[in-house]
């Protein structure tokens, strides 16, 4: 009757890890996009270029300020091959999409190639052909929220977005990035320590929206020191190109008097928005909530019957491990099994130098939800971060006051994004502060400083 048992409409982390978990279950399964390479925006154009120029830029640092120097390490002049850093980018992209494409030959998941509008909740169009499936699952992801007033083109290199920002072909003199999140702060980090000026314009009056207080104020003195320079409680009001500068108009959050600033390359990273132009939701009955999302019930179906989505189109966190997992799930689920994700056990990361990271409820959030326990630990006594000369940052344990149940973990160190791990997966098991305590951690690790602030909860730390 269809041509398929399940369709994907995107093949992102959520919709190409979906159709291959479809295609495990025994069901005829088909992924459409219309990317030259499958991936997504995270292994195209996000999280997987950004890491390889976050590591590389890491390197020419290490290299070139002469922290190497007390390891023995002496170098003459260093000199930046910026093509060489970007062909390495190319690469690392390159392998993984490729890796895709074998797992969906291996899988038998056939990729239609191009984007896909619904005609019914059965048919899509996809490249003039009309493809029926029994479920469809529409995992097309986000894109870049425009900023009034400042339009961006990539091609010119002046005024960019996340995409134009990792293909840059020099260094700019002084970068400009509006928007102090995740984005703009990682990539903002890249140009710096390749030799921009770089300077953070933030709407709010911290960076970092969405993580625990303390650290988004740990944020701001940490890239202070590295030297960002940070306009908080700013907003950007106008953007006007002149041959190859930029003139920005800036005005105070709460109102006041205008200034300009001058930069040859202003960066726009104020958020994502869900990618749903184009799908012909309307043809199937299917409307959006004020924030532009699909809403799904717990297993990830939309109100129209045989119709799913999952990941950034969704309410919850834009990152692509919870969409892989809503691919899992809403996979299983399609299959007749038992698919579940718990939202309330999703981490976070930063991948800046330091790391910031965390999972579950802020400091703020618990207090609100009633009484709580904090125990905190400085990386500045964990010794392995202080042999490796990485004093920045702390771990915060967050715990219940009558129960000991942690509600959340927040950590500020050279590898938190691999040590939220623990955290997380203690936080599914339902581990108290003194479960995580009296786990023995392998000495000299920076993760010995969770268990030292689980300590800390119950006012027995030992090594500060």
């Amino acid at each position: 009757m269809y041509d398929y048992d399940v369709l994907f409409i995107g093949a992102g982390p959520g919709g190409y890890v979906g159709a291959i978990r479809t295609a495990q279950l025994g069901l005829k399964t088909a992924c459409a996009d219309g990317r030259e390479t499958l991936g997504g925006t995270c292994l195209n154009v996000g999280c997987i270029p950004s890491k390889a120029l976050l590591h590389g830029s890491e390197k020419f640092e290490e290299a070139a300020d002469g922290s190497l120097a007390r390891y023995g390490v002496k170098l003459g002049k260093v000199e930046l091959d910026l093509s060489a850093l970007q062909a390495d980018k190319a690469d690392a992209v390159k392998g993984l999409t490729g890796g895709i494409e074998f797992l969906f030959k291996k899988n038998k998941v056939e990729w239609l190639k191009d984007y896909a509008t619904f005609k019914d909740a059965h048919t899509v169009e996809v490249a003039g052909k009309m493809v029926t499936a029994k479920n469809v699952v529409i995992a097309t992801g986000s894109s870049v929220t425009p900023l009034p007033g400042v339009e961006v083109d990539n091609d010119k290199g002046i005024i960019v977005d996340s995409t134009g920002a990792l293909a840059l072909a020099q260094v700019p003199q002084h970068l400009v990035v509006i928007g102090g999140g995740v984005i703009g702060l990682e990539l903002g980090s890249v140009w710096r320590r390749l030799g921009a000026k770089v300077t953070v314009v933030e709407y709010l009056d911290a960076l970092l929206p969405g993580m625990d207080g303390e650290v988004r104020k740990e944020a701001a003195k940490i890239f202070k020191k590295q030297g960002m320079e940070l306009r908080l409680s700013t907003k950007v009001t106008k953007a006007a190109v002149k041959g190859k500068k930029a003139t920005l108009t800036l005005e105070p959050a709460a109102g006041g008097a205008a200034e300009t600033l001058e930069a040859d390359c202003v960066l726009v990273a104020i958020g994502r928005r869900p990618n749903v132009d184009g799908l012909g939701l309307a043809a199937i009955g299917l409307e959006l909530n004020a924030r532009g999302q699909i809403e799904t019930d717990h297993d990830f179906r939309t109100k129209v019957d045989g119709v799913w989505a999952i990941g950034d189109v969704i309410p919850g966190p834009m990152l692509a491990h919870k969409a892989e997992d809503e691919g899992i799930a809403v996979a299983e689920n399609i299959a007749g099994l038992t698919g579940i994700v718990n939202h309330d056990v999703i981490p976070g990361v930063v991948y800046t130098a330091p790391e910031f990271a965390g999972v579950g409820l802020t400091e703020e959030a618990a207090k609100e939800r009633g009484e709580i326990k904090v125990g905190k630990f400085s990386m500045l006594a964990n010794s392995r971060a202080k042999t490796n000369h990485e004093p920045d940052g702390f771990v915060k344990v967050i715990a219940d006051a009558k129960t000991d149940r942690v509600l959340g973990v927040w950590a500020i160190a050279s590898v938190a994004g691999t040590m939220i791990a623990e955290a997380a997966l203690a936080m599914e098991f339902g581990a108290t502060s003194e479960d995580i305590a009296y786990t023995c951690h392998a000495h000299p690790t920076h993760s010995e400083a969770i268990k030292e602030a689980a300590m800390a909860v119950t006012g027995k730390p030992i090594h500060i």
